[in-house]
């Protein structure tokens, strides 16, 4: 018997993982063992035919070839990667130096995508980064920290943000249970060894790697660092990934992962918060991950990487991603600037729900519609806040005409909540967990071809379609494609001919009839039959 071929790989969609409708029974007692190298679920004798997405290869090509992450292909929309999990007892690893030795190349190095920003630029870096890292088949928890900048402008904004990055960075090392100090091939500076004689009082949870030694490159300065007795000293290239394999067998060997047990490979719910600077998105994410991870600052512009956080409700994990401000392109002018917002922008590849804020003070911005028409685009459900609400007049006809002024900017988007909080005194936050609850539940729902198309018909004979010499067509059946986002495909005649105005009241019939009312709904129209003359080619 011929073997059966084994079909190529489609990477035109995001790889999927582990199924994420497993109940919760599933999940009981899993831990490390439960999981493969790769950090994926084991099953009997299953063949996971495992892939590998060649723009993350061409991105990062580690010389050990099997710490690269790759997911199985499943027929599920829904999907979790291993860094996705609910663990307990993750080790915690932090990546710690000073401005610009390329901690955040690094951080991005054993994650094997892009998170963090990379930018020759010093202090990049402010907020604590953090993700799940499966290293050497184990999962850490890997945190990427801001520079330890000793010389500042005292007295400026930039200095005060400094000291907030110092000190956060120092809280997450004062936490960790390994610290890995990188170092910069080259002559040791004032802030190498102030940094250094701030790592005593941890050095048995100290590595150190020397960075930017590839090929043997600068290894005769590198070997200066060796005066201050570390225990383990490596010499590495991030960028190019050199001796990133050792480096990673040491981390690994100085952490207890005996404490280390899988809760729940259930899928958390992404919210992406979007707008425009200044609007208190960082201060959000704080209130919603009860944490102070986000620097919070009316300095426009603070945060630049996406911060990531997460938190339950209603026994639903949720998972948030703290976003730079979004100005229009033509102010953007620093290279950072122009890389947040592009990270900004990509979360909503990565999201299923945006929060738009709006500042309630200031009111709606050209910004806030070329979001909102991204989202849109995506399918992703979005959710208008107008925070800091608590400073305008608290009565209802306030909050009504807002609200009109804002269907008026969004025509199309008539179905999206508007809510009003107040981020900072954690003022309508329950409101808001419950309709983001609601929605998810809309972009997640999936109907049956059977009971779309009887809905289908009551619908044809509501309303028949238009019909004339030029534009006769046909509707044949529909199905449903997809889940998050939300698409139907409906099968005609000559889906050319079919008017906007129908494919609208369609579109309007399956919002309302099918309990899709507050999210975005695609449509797409297909021949059901070849034409003539393309069936005579075949």
């Amino acid at each position: 018997m011929a073997k059966k071929k084994k079909a190529k790989p489609d990477f035109s969609k995001p790889k999927p993982g582990v199924n994420a409708e497993t109940s919760e029974n599933e999940n009981e007692g899993l831990t490390l063992e439960n999981y493969d190298s790769m950090g994926n679920l084991l099953t009997d004798g299953e063949d996971t035919g495992y892939e590998r997405d060649e723009a993350e290869e061409e991105s990062f090509v580690d010389e050990n070839d099997e710490n690269l992450i790759t997911l199985p292909e499943t027929k599920s929309n829904d999907y979790v990667r291993p860094e996705d999990f609910e663990y307990e007892g993750l080790p915690t690893l932090v990546i710690a130096g000073r401005p610009n030795v390329g901690k955040s190349t690094l951080f991005n190095r054993f994650l094997h995508r892009r998170i963090a920003i990379v930018n020759d630029q010093p202090g990049v870096t402010r907020d604590p980064v953090e993700a799940v890292a499966i290293m050497k088949g184990k999962p850490v928890h890997l945190i990427d920290t801001g520079g330890y900048k000793l010389e500042r402008e005292i007295g400026t904004m930039e200095a005060a943000l400094d000291e907030q990055v110092v000190e956060k960075s120092l809280l997450e090392i004062e936490k960790a249970d390994c610290i890995l100090i990188l170092l910069e091939a080259g002559m040791i500076t004032g802030e190498d060894e102030e940094f250094i004689l701030r790592m005593r009082p941890y050095w048995d949870k100290v590595v150190a790697a020397v960075n930017k030694t590839e090929g043997g490159k600068n290894e005769a300065e590198a070997w200066n660092y060796a005066r201050f007795g570390f225990k383990n000293l490596f010499f590495i290239s991030a960028s190019h990934g050199d001796r990133i394999s050792e480096l990673a067998d040491c981390l690994v060997s100085q952490m207890d992962f005996s404490k280390v047990k899988v809760l729940s490979n259930q899928r958390p719910i992404k919210i992406a918060i979007l707008g425009k600077p200044n609007t208190g998105k960082s201060t959000l994410s704080n209130r919603l991950t009860h944490s102070e991870k986000s620097i919070v600052c009316d300095y426009a512009g603070t945060t630049r990487d996406v911060v990531e956080g997460e938190f339950e409700y209603r026994d639903q994990r949720f998972k948030v991603l703290d976003t730079a401000g979004i100005r229009r392109k033509a102010k953007v002018t620093e290279d950072v600037e122009y890389y947040s917002v592009n990270r900004a922008i990509k979360t909503l590849d990565q999201c299923d729900i945006v929060y738009l804020m709006i500042d309630a003070e200031e009111g709606l911005a050209e910004q806030d519609k070329k979001i909102c028409s991204l989202a849109y685009e995506q399918g992703r459900g979005i959710i208008f806040l107008l925070n800091k609400w608590d400073k305008m007049p608290q009565d209802n006809k306030t909050f009504k005409a807002t609200k009109e002024w804002i269907n008026i900017m969004f025509g199309q988007m008539e179905y999206a909540p508007i809510l009003p909080i107040s981020a900072l005194e954690g003022k309508g936050v329950k409101d808001l967990l419950d309709k983001t609850l609601e929605i998810y539940g809309q972009l997640t729902k999936k109907i049956g071809t059977s009971a779309l198309n009887m809905a289908l018909k009551d619908w044809l004979d509501r309303y028949p379609p238009p019909a004339s010499r030029t534009a006769h067509f046909k509707i044949r059946y529909m199905t449903q494609k997809e889940a998050n986002p939300v698409r139907f495909m409906i099968f005609a005649t000559r889906p050319e001919v079919v008017p906007e105005t129908y494919i609208a009241y369609l579109k309007n019939r399956i919002r309302e009839d099918l309990g899709f009312d507050q999210i975005p709904v695609q449509l797409e129209m297909k021949a059901s039959r070849s034409k003539w003359e393309e069936r005579t080619k075949e």
